[in-house]
């Protein structure tokens, strides 16, 4: 009788020791790379959109339509509420009305790097280093204003579509909680 019990006690130290240890193995940490651990510390800030006055001759133009929006450190934007979209109007007149890096007539010419590049750095000048980390242009087109005009009076030609000055970044939305 105490043979049977003690085989019996055996099979189930065996089954619950073989059990815990397939669980714990299936359930192992997965290799976290350096680029995924940088993504997971930063959080998409949305830019809303922006239309910025094209002025030449001391008169408008066009118009730059934009949206832009930034991956920032989610450390250093903890309870900050920072005026994203002010600094971000400000910056696109600095850079396209101010300095005029988009030459309207040779749009091919345009440096979208440098472009990103400068809005990094002028907003982390504003802000303080390393608070946005990138820059993500969704959306800079260009309309003229007599497209602009023949479409508010209504002309019987349809309006120009924008000239893109930059083909956009597709920006995800997070993905909501249940809560």
């Amino acid at each position: 009788m105490v043979k049977i019990i003690a085989a019996g006690l055996w099979a189930c130290l065996v089954t619950l020791g073989a059990v815990y240890f397939s669980i714990h193995l299936a359930t192992a940490p997965a290799e976290v790379s350096e680029e995924d651990a940088k993504k997971a510390a930063l959080e998409l800030v949305r830019g809303e959109p922006i239309t910025i006055p094209w002025i030449a001759d001391g008169s408008v133009r066009g118009y730059f339509l934009g949206r832009v929006s930034f991956m920032m450190d989610k450390e250093k934007i903890k309870g900050v509420h920072l005026p994203m979209t002010e600094l971000m109007t400000d910056e696109l007149f600095t850079l396209l009305v101010g300095s005029k890096m988009v030459d309207i007539s040779n749009m091919g010419a345009f440096d979208v790097a440098a472009f990103r590049e400068k809005i990094k750095t002028d907003l982390n000048a504003h802000l303080g280093e390393g608070f946005v980390s990138e820059v993500l242009v969704e959306q800079l087109d260009y309309l003229s204003k007599d497209d602009v005009r023949a479409s508010g009076e209504g002309e019987a030609k349809p309006p120009g579509k924008p000239v893109k000055v930059i083909e956009g970044d597709k920006v995800e939305e997070p993905a909501k909680s249940g809560h």
